[in-house]
């Protein structure tokens, strides 16, 4: 056989060996990913200013949850499956013990205890001494991915559930699927009674509610978009859009003292990441060499939050564009004028980046950058001695 002829049989080999092995391994069932946004934000590196809390103590603090009532005391939950807090003088400890490797969102109850949401379990309640799974099945369907949770004035309880098709563990295969089997489910403590109260998500992570408890809020991440379902008013049962075209994946959403919102936006864009999923079949054969899955995953870098308005308009965005500090932020919760990030692929919460629009608004001319580390370790105060002159950009920066 000519030379020319061998090449092609060894050619077309490879090709059926390739299209037999996808057709027996493919873990996902594909379809079309919507275009990545087209909302444009110049890049920044302000979260390079973070200052690092609990740095080589926490593993994987994904959420994070300050109690104004208790001074300032913060509580988040980690993937060696302890609850642990620290206290307003910045001491460590852990505080209450659950188990497994799943947990990631919390939020108090009414009660004194505290809501988690387990990536296997399901919908736990947290008290002393006693760990209580309140759901685990909605309507005979299985919670696989229990995500965030929320917990009404009323006491009703809204919380996500992302994937009915994977687990924590294969999220990325989720996003290259793109199926939309996310849901929004309500769990009712007075009947113990689970409902689902929005499906077809396409990713259902953070849940957050409004001031008045009016509407309840969803992010979708595989779509850049949040939803907002109306609880009370005229529109009470209505679902509609917040806020699309975010740049990037929304994960946790936390409300603001001002009644707007914090959302994490997940950075999952590369010119590879947009290659692969631009087509079902790329997507099938990615989908079925996981180190190549992973090399994929890989090449999404930098981490980006944003404030969004109560009407759902984007206020301000921050960035690590570089990936340098944080690379993976989940979640951003204000208080006091502090913004406190979780991130579910570090061992620290970063914390204590003063607002910088508000101090750029008084310090007119100041290097975004300048700022940045002046502010490390600002808050409020700073921002009031520079209004009233009795402090200067020099002096904080020296």
């Amino acid at each position: 056989m000519a030379p020319g002829g061998l090449f092609g049989t060894a050619a077309a080999a490879v090709v059926v060996s390739l299209a037999v092995h996808v057709l027996l391994n493919c873990p996902i069932q594909p379809v079309p990913s919507p275009p990545p946004p087209t909302a444009g934000y110049a890049p920044n590196n302000l979260l390079q200013g973070l200052e690092k809390l609990g740095e080589e103590q926490l593993s994987g603090p994904e959420d994070v949850y300050v109690d104004a009532a208790a001074g300032g005391t913060l509580y988040t939950a980690t993937r060696d499956g302890w609850l642990q807090r620290m206290q307003p003088n910045g001491t460590w400890e852990r505080w209450r013990f659950v188990g497994g490797s799943g947990l990631l969102s919390i939020a108090p109850s009414g009660d004194g205890s505290m809501l988690v949401c387990d990536a296997y379990k399901g919908l736990l309640r947290v008290e002393e001494g006693r760990v209580t799974i309140l759901a685990s099945t909605v309507e005979g369907s299985p919670i696989r991915f229990a995500e965030a949770v929320i917990e009404a004035s009323d006491g009703t309880v809204y919380f996500s559930d992302g994937s009915t098709r994977f687990g924590i563990d294969r999220w990325f295969l989720d996003y290259m699927e793109d199926s939309s089997t996310g849901r929004l489910l309500k769990y009712e403590p007075s009947t113990g009674k689970v409902s689902v109260v929005l499906d077809n998500l396409a990713f259902a992570n953070g849940v957050a509610l409004s001031q008045d408890d009016t509407f309840v809020v969803v992010c979708e991440s595989w779509r850049y978009r949040c939803s907002k379902l109306w609880l009370k008013g005229d529109k009470a049962g209505k679902a509609e859009t917040f806020i699309d075209n975010l740049p990037g994946s929304p994960d946790n959403i936390h409300l603001a003292p001002d009644g707007s919102f914090w959302i994490a936006l997940l950075q999952l864009r590369s010119p590879w990441i947009d290659l692969v999923t631009r087509w079902t079949f790329t997507k099938r054969v990615v989908s079925s060499f996981p180190a190549l899955l992973d090399m994929l995953k890989e090449t999404g870098k930098g981490a980006m939050v944003a404030q969004v308005s109560e009407n759902g308009k984007i206020v301000r965005v921050l960035g690590d564009s570089e990936g340098k500090v944080s690379n993976f932020i989940t979640s951003v919760t204000e208080y006091d004028g502090n913004l406190f990030f979780g991130s579910i692929s570090s061992n620290f919460i970063g914390t204590r980046l003063v607002l910088l629009e508000e101090l750029l608004a008084v310090v007119e001319g100041v290097n975004a950058d300048r700022a940045v580390l002046i502010v490390a370790d600002a808050n409020r105060a700073v921002i009031d001695a520079l209004a009233t002159g009795a402090a200067t950009v020099d002096t904080l920066g020296a």
